[in-house]
Parts: structure tokens; sequence; C-alpha cells
């Protein structure tokens, strides 16, 4: 057996998730049904993106007894894929690599819309609030998330993760014409980390909360003190990391 570790880019308004689940598409799903020619073996994500969210950069693996080239592998799945899912890449991976498993890091990006209007090409992919945000303070906001927390204040209940403290090493807050772009980099998130942060720094924006109060929102581990979860929408997977 080979396993093969695939690049995945996925629009993913239609569908429910990468997780594969019996209420409606997802993305596991779709590859895997696309894979029946080749394997009947499962397929690993690396992150489980929620109903909703997208991917530039989502890694997959899978183990493949079949003798195609990793070309015509590709090819051949994206033939048979929806449009809105593509394989930009399969490899041959290491024997044992496992997607979900042996990744190190991963990064995601938010974008919000400040304009009063949206361009109907881009609401899918953003989350509009309408009202003023003050952007320094949501820049001073991120550096509290630096370092290595017990972040189980921005995870959702429903999750069956036991230890919630994460590293994150990077997190910017940039203006990109008439979007706010928030980019963070980790060792691994939460279920709805990213969406709950997002969601405290328009919180800051908006003037309900000071910059500084994200060490003690952090210190408290109540998600009740946090913000509200951001809208799925806006978040993009865009890379993962492997040694």
């Amino acid at each position: 057996m080979r396993v093969l570790r695939l690049l995945v880019a996925y629009d993913g308004t239609r569908f429910c998730g990468f997780q594969r689940q019996e209420n409606g598409p997802t993305i596991q799903a779709a590859i895997e049904d696309a894979l029946q020619p080749f394997t009947t073996r499962p397929v690993f994500g690396a992150g489980r993106t929620d109903a909703g969210v997208h991917a530039l950069g989502q890694v997959a693996s899978v183990e493949c007894g079949t003798d195609h080239s990793v070309a015509v592998i590709r090819r051949a799945l994206n033939v048979k894929l929806d449009r809105d899912i593509r394989v930009l890449e399969v490899v041959d991976a290491a024997d044992g690599f496992n997607a979900r498993f042996d990744a190190v890091g991963k990064t995601y990006r938010y974008r919000i819309a400040t304009e009063e209007v949206v361009s109907p090409f881009a609401h899918r992919y953003l989350w509009q609030v309408a009202h003023p945000l003050d952007v320094a303070a949501m820049q001073t906001a991120t550096s509290g998330l630096l370092g290595t927390h017990n972040f189980a204040v921005f995870m959702s209940s429903g999750s069956d993760v036991l230890d919630t403290v994460r590293t994150v090493d990077r997190a910017d807050l940039r203006v990109r014409g008439d979007e706010l772009v928030f980019e963070v980099h980790g060792n691994g998130f939460l279920r709805h980390m990213v969406r709950a942060i997002v969601g405290t720094l328009v919180e800051v924006g908006a003037g309900r909360r000071a910059p500084s109060s994200i060490a003690e929102l952090i210190e408290s581990r109540d998600r009740g003190q946090a913000g509200d979860t951001a809208p799925a929408q806006g978040l993009t997977l865009v890379s993962v990391d492997y040694r």
C-alpha cells in the first residue's frame, strides 16, 4: 500500500464541513467517493473545517494500492468532484503519513467587510460588519493571543478535546482595501476557536471591550465571557505545516 498526500482547495458554502456525516454533503465524502476506482480506504483531513468554511490549502491523506501515476489520479479526481472542490496536487507520501496526526501547524485567515455595500461576488467569503471598527484597538488586542495558553475561552461546546492548551505564534490584523484581514498561525486550533477570537476582536473594535482585556479573558477559561462566534463564511484554512 502507498500513501497519497492530497492538496485540496474548496468553497465550503454548500458543504456541511470536511468530516463525513449523515445530514448533508461533506468534503471528505466527496473525495472518498471520487477515489472509489483507486481505493476504498478512508481519507484523513488535516483540519475538520466546519460547515461553510473554505480552504485554500487543506491537506488530506489516504492509503491506496493502485499503480496509477499521481497525475492520473489527480486528473480522475477533478473530473468526478464537484466544481467547488479541486485537488491541486497529489504526491506519494512517506509510509505511515497521516494528514491529521502529522500536522504541526496551521494558518487560518478571516475576512471582514467594512463597507456598507458588499460585492455579490464576495459575500460568501467574508463577514459584513456594518458599524465602524477601531482597527488600531483590534490590532493591539491581537498581541494578547500570542504564546502558549489554555484557549478554552474560545472553544465552543460539543468538542471532545480534553487538552485545550495551544500555541499561537502569529496573529495579525491588517487593512486590505475595504476589508480587514485577520490571519493567525498556531500548532493547532480548538472547535470554532478562530471564529470566537474574531467575534471577540470585533467587540474590541466596536468599543465594547478593552484591547488589554484579552489576557484576562483567556485566563478566565469561560466561553461565556468571550465574544460571539463569527460567521463561518469569513474563515479559510490557508495552509498546513508538516515537519
